[in-house]
């Protein structure tokens, strides 16, 4: 778990380019939010496009402590899904929204480009503020990573041994001008 959580805040740290939500039928307004390497600050910013690659931290203008935010809603419980008009309460947004809640009823608003993205958001924000990750990517990774570490163990009991050390990465070659024929 611990892994995973790292993982989670990486990608975190990484940021990602969320559609601004808007009451007009217009989807081309941007926003990016990050947080910051020592995962005390979340920065965020409008951007005029989709931004190729990551979005430095100073380019991006408002900041929120994590200190200060408290509880991330999703879904239904969202204060932008809640409004009349929201979207027409779209079954896919409504999968794909959550909010961070923060002061007295302050809130960040975010509808994730994908489900991936959802979970690595809120898996994330709910890392920092030391609850339990349920997401179902969470759930696949702990899989991925139990049974790998299962067939491992299960290799060392067949008296093949497996090093405590990786083993030494190779010098680069002296030229990259490989040849391959293929007759």
């Amino acid at each position: 778990m611990e892994l995973i959580k790292q993982q989670r805040l990486n990608r975190l740290c990484e940021g990602t380019c969320f559609r601004k939500i808007s009451s007009r039928r217009r989807q081309d307004k941007f926003w990016y939010c990050r947080l910051s390497p020592n995962h005390k600050v979340l920065h965020y910013g409008d951007l005029e496009e989709s931004p190729q690659g990551e979005v430095p931290h100073d380019s991006l203008q408002d900041k929120l402590p994590v200190a200060d935010i408290k509880a991330v809603v999703t879904g239904k419980d969202c204060p932008h899904m809640k409004e009349k008009g929201a979207l027409k309460q779209n079954k896919e947004v409504l999968e794909l929204a959550f909010s961070v809640l923060y002061e007295s009823d302050e809130y960040l608003n975010f509808i994730a480009p994908d489900k991936q993205e959802y979970c690595v958001w809120t898996d994330g924000l709910n890392a920092l503020l030391g609850k339990e990750m349920t997401s179902d990517y969470t759930k696949s990774d702990l899989d991925v990573l139990l049974s790998m570490e299962m067939k491992l163990r299960l290799l060392d009991l067949e008296n093949i041994q497996i090093p405590e050390a990786p083993p030494p990465i190779p010098k680069e070659p002296s030229n990259y001008d490989f040849v391959y024929d293929c007759n």
